[in-house]
């Protein structure tokens, strides 16, 4: 059965030491799409630096990988983009997924995030009324076991 996912949610990304990061639900894009402040390519091997001004969570320094690849993004007003391409761990519900991003610099953006469709898929269902149910499920998991 698939989970009901709000517009917005708090997700941990535990490979990238990221945790309670802001991600917006898009069923308009394609893809999903992290924010990465600095990309250096060399050896083959892809060093990212996770940052972002407006989000304080969003920290994380020199995360290297050796499997990435590249592929074409079109934005919403049809300018298409090569970006880099990875695989990591995010976690849902309590449940860990593999799940592509995108590379891209969102830092002018409300949220440092994107989760597309292609990830949402045969997973979600969207309501745009509510918000953070995987972030609440985690609070009140958390707050269950203290008790």
């Amino acid at each position: 059965m698939k989970k009901i996912i709000g517009r917005t949610d708090k997700i941990d990304f535990p490979e990238l030491n990221l945790f309670e990061i802001d991600v917006k639900i898009d069923s308009g894009a394609y893809t999903s799409a992290i924010h990465c402040s600095e990309i250096i390519e060399e050896n083959n091997i892809l060093r990212c630096v996770f940052e972002s001004k407006g989000h304080p969570n969003f920290s994380s320094k020199n995360i290297s990988f050796k499997n990435y690849t590249y592929t074409d993004v079109k934005s919403s007003n049809g300018h298409k983009e090569n970006r880099y391409k990875i695989k990591t761990k995010a976690i849902f519900f309590g449940k860990t997924y593999t799940i592509n991003l995108t590379l891209s610099t969102r830092d002018d953006m409300k949220f440092p995030v994107l989760i597309g469709r292609q990830f949402l898929s045969k997973k979600f269902l969207i309501d745009v009324d509510i918000e953070n149910q995987s972030f609440k499920s985690k609070l009140n998991e958390h707050s269950n076991t203290i008790a």
